[in-house]
């Protein structure tokens, strides 16, 4: 269930990139006036921090990928509280905030510009918000598992308790029971 650190980092270290990147480029583009009139854009930056939004957010979309299925989706079977209620926070607006990213970029129409930036805005909020908060739910339920020792994780929701997950041990050549060698994710 627990990613491993390298899958954590690179969670971590894309997030920070689309959402640096995605709340620099909202400030300049709608809290920046353009020194000139004229102008096409509010700021010298604004066309270089959207071309590296657009360029961060596929690392994103691979990091939730990688996510899916050993932390999400087996949290949301498993987990209560209040790292489910963040979990899913920021599992939710995940899909509507990558789909109206990329429908922005091919959107002709300013009607249509207009809605799936809206769109994007409130999603990329809420999972922005939701992610935060479950980040120190995260940390200190860490915490805690180490402090229990080895197997706590299971012990509070952390593994998974399914049939045919393959966390089932085998018979050794005596007969006792011999522990998985799989490591619980």
């Amino acid at each position: 269930m627990r990613p491993t650190r390298l899958e954590s980092w690179f969670v971590h270290a894309s997030a920070l990139a689309v959402a640096g990147t995605g709340l620099v480029y909202a400030g300049l583009r709608y809290f920046v006036a353009p020194a000139d009139p004229f102008a096409v854009v509010n700021h010298p930056w604004q066309p270089a921090v959207q071309h590296l939004h657009v360029l961060a957010a596929p690392l994103v979309v691979f990091a939730l990928g990688l996510l899916w299925r050993d932390h999400v989706w087996r949290g949301v079977r498993t987990v209560s509280g209040a790292r489910r209620i963040t979990g899913l926070g920021a599992a939710l607006p995940a899909l509507p905030m990558i789909a109206s990213g990329y429908l922005l970029q091919v959107a002709v129409e300013e009607a249509w510009r207009t809605t799936w930036i809206a769109v994007h805005v409130a999603a990329s909020v809420l999972w922005l918000a939701a992610y935060v908060a479950h980040l120190p739910l995260l940390s200190r339920w860490r915490r805690r598992s180490r402090a229990r020792g080895p197997g706590a994780e299971e012990d509070q929701g952390g593994g998974s308790s399914a049939p045919g997950d393959g966390e089932r041990g085998s018979t050794g050549p005596s007969g006792e029971s011999t522990p998985s060698k799989r490591r619980a994710v």
